[in-house]
């Protein structure tokens, strides 16, 4: 086959998510991409430089058939978001290497790399649904609230050597700091309308945040053009947010402090600005959100064979 008639891939890496795995199976995806027929190229993404998501996606974009992310979930963020401003998007492949990968979780991806690899480069295109906050895409969930800030705040180094564990004692270390936390917010979702205090909210379309399951894996479709809404209201005391904890634990049905709800959109106004978290990214402050599903807005290879066009 000349090279000239050759799909092409643009394979970004980022070497410093996860346990710095990314990047030392480079070759094996050059070889396995040529394989199969793509042309590789293939740069590190490098923060502060002319090698970042946003530069490489706008500058090739246009030109390529595939684009390989290798990285955590907020690298495959960063590439979703620059993917979305393409008049033709491309096919996205996605080899997890962060420390958490709820993500890739939720659509079958393997954690193993070299697994996740076999099913970047041969395994079956879904299409799945984006969600938008303002002027900004996510993958998986945008969240405020008590943990919301685990994700993004965690020393990058202690998840390099910690792993999921560094979530789990940022947040253990958060705790003290939740019991009497609240945003006051009016929401309006599809048939929702409420207002109260909340110690955390979230839209997602993935059954795991941060490492921690909060919904049922089987009420989750990430193609149905829906997500799921949760909103804890705030405990203003220990036996209460003990109340809270087992609520999510038994997940029971028209508990007084859980919303649950599958929504195509949210509107949040808050008493004042609320930090939100992208994908496990800070995703800015805002007193009024508006968040939305695109539906069907991205493909990615996954050896799920559900879902499919």
């Amino acid at each position: 086959m000349s090279m000239d008639k050759r799909k092409k891939a643009l394979v970004l890496i980022n070497k410093t998510s996860g346990m710095g795995k990314a990047g030392n199976d480079t070759i094996e995806i050059a070889t396995k991409l040529a394989a199969k027929g793509y042309e590789p190229i293939i740069y590190p993404i490098i923060p502060g430089t002319d090698l970042t998501s946003e530069t490489l996606v706008e500058e090739y974009g246009g030109q390529v058939d595939m684009i390989l992310c290798s990285g955590g979930d907020g690298t495959l963020n960063h590439v979703m978001n620059s993917m979305m401003s393409l008049d033709k998007r491309p096919l996205l492949s996605f080899i997890p290497s962060g420390s958490t990968n709820d993500f890739a979780k939720g659509l079958g991806i393997p954690s193993v790399r070299s697994k996740a690899l076999e099913v970047a480069v041969n395994g079956k295109p879904i299409s799945y649904d984006v969600g938008r906050m303002n002027d900004r895409f996510f993958n998986y969930v945008a969240a405020f609230g008590a943990f919301s800030k685990v994700s993004y705040a965690t020393d990058q180094d202690l998840k390099n050597v910690l792993g999921y564990a560094a979530y789990v004692i940022s947040a253990i270390a958060e705790l003290p700091q939740n019991i009497g936390y609240s945003c006051h917010m009016k929401i309006e979702a599809d048939d929702i309308s409420e207002e109260g205090d909340y110690i955390f909210g979230a839209v997602s379309n993935s059954a795991s945040v941060a490492g921690m399951t909060l919904f049922a894996d089987a009420d989750i479709k990430q193609d149905d053009g829906q997500m799921e809404l949760l909103l804890i209201r705030a405990p203003r005391n220990l036996a209460e947010f003990n109340a809270v904890i087992a609520a999510l634990a038994t997940r029971e049905p028209d508990n007084p402090y859980i919303t649950y709800k599958q929504v195509t959109y949210a509107n949040l106004l808050a008493d004042e600005e609320v930090e939100w978290t992208l994908d496990g990214e800070f995703g800015g402050s805002y007193r009024e959100t508006r968040i939305e599903v695109i539906s069907n807005a991205m493909k990615i290879m996954t050896k799920d064979s559900g879902n499919r066009d």
